[in-house]
């Protein structure tokens, strides 16, 4: 009688079957998906352009609408070190200025925003309460700290802030009118006493529509009284 002959290789389990078929499946999605997607080189070029200049580059290898060739990019960064310098020793003067305004009775304080170094000073020794006319003995305050960011020249923008309290005379209709003109009040002083170069100065002025503190204490009233420096650390 003959014997069966044995099977080489054992059968394959059933869900094998049917896991491949889910595996090719998934395959195909994703190729899909990435087939349909669109690369926008606009942004991509705009966010390279960003990265370059604030890390002190002067341009990028391949010319706008087209991609750069390899898995490299070189970007020139020459200017590097000196950027690097040049922030620590603004990060520097800002602190004397803090020290300074605070040996003086001044709030302030400083830090990193997006592309501004951002100083905020009160402005109850500034201005008296309802006006733009700035306190005599201030304005040495504010000139001194426009000579020390003079040697900079970086653009800045100094923004007028005030608390939620409603004010209404005929100079100053609303909080509005009130925090552009003490922001172009400190303009005026970089601009005309200090000699800042004014194409790379701005003013506007914000009402209380962005508090930085409680607006329902007296010390957060006091804060939110400010003038903001947004000192923009890319030219």
């Amino acid at each position: 009688m003959a014997s069966k002959k044995k099977e080489e290789c054992p059968k394959p389990p059933a869900w094998l079957t049917s896991f491949g078929d889910l595996m090719s499946l998934l395959l195909t999605f994703f190729i899909l998906l990435y087939s349909m997607s669109i690369i926008s080189l606009e942004k991509f070029y705009q966010v390279l352009k960003g990265l370059v200049s604030a890390f002190g580059a002067q341009s990028v290898v391949f010319e706008e609408g087209t991609l750069p060739e390899g898995r490299r990019v070189n970007v020139p960064m020459e200017n590097f070190h000196v950027k690097v310098e040049k922030y620590k020793e603004l990060k520097k003067t800002l602190q004397e200025i803090k020290n300074e305004l605070y040996k003086n009775g001044v709030w302030s304080d400083y830090a990193v925003a997006g592309e501004c170094l951002r100083v905020r000073v009160n402005t109850d020794r500034f201005f008296p309460p309802g006006s733009a006319e700035i306190i005599p003995q201030s304005k040495e305050l504010v000139l001194n700290m426009c000579l020390k960011l003079k040697p900079f020249s970086l653009p800045i923008e100094i923004e007028g802030h005030t608390d939620n309290r409603p004010i209404s005379t005929p100079l100053y209709p609303s909080n509005w009118e009130l925090s552009l003109a003490r922001a172009v009040a400190v303009l005026r002083i970089f601009e005309d006493t200090c000699g800042y170069p004014k194409e790379k100065l701005s003013a506007v002025g914000y009402a209380d529509t962005r508090p930085i503190a409680d607006n329902n204490t007296p010390q957060g009233r006091m804060k939110n009284r400010r003038v903001e420096f947004c000192i923009k650390l890319i030219p």
